[in-house]
């Protein structure tokens, strides 16, 4: 799977765009929050995933954001978890 963080991937041809997709990583405490790379992967390996079910050749537009829940809304424990989105796509030629 080729991923990219811009609108283009390198050396390819986009052919058409498929669609957005999202994936995300488990809800955590916050006070685990130096594993931070940890949670990226594990969101990026989900959102891989859900572009290949999809028959993608290529993600782009990759970008991870952080959702939260503040622990004042009844849990108790503030939680978070990292969360990838990017546009999978199909190449002209898949590489």
């Amino acid at each position: 799977m080729r991923i990219s963080s811009t609108d283009v991937i390198e050396g390819g041809k986009i052919l058409y765009p498929i669609g957005k997709i999202k994936a995300g990583s488990a809800w955590h405490g916050v006070i685990r929050a130096p594993l931070q790379d940890n949670w990226r992967e594990h969101a990026l390996r989900e959102l891989v995933r859900k572009a290949e079910d999809i028959d993608a050749d290529a993600i782009i537009g990759l970008d991870f954001e952080v959702d939260g829940v503040d622990s004042t809304e009844g849990s108790g424990v503030a939680l978070m978890r990292i969360l990838a989105t990017g546009v999978a796509v199909k190449l002209s030629c898949a590489a």
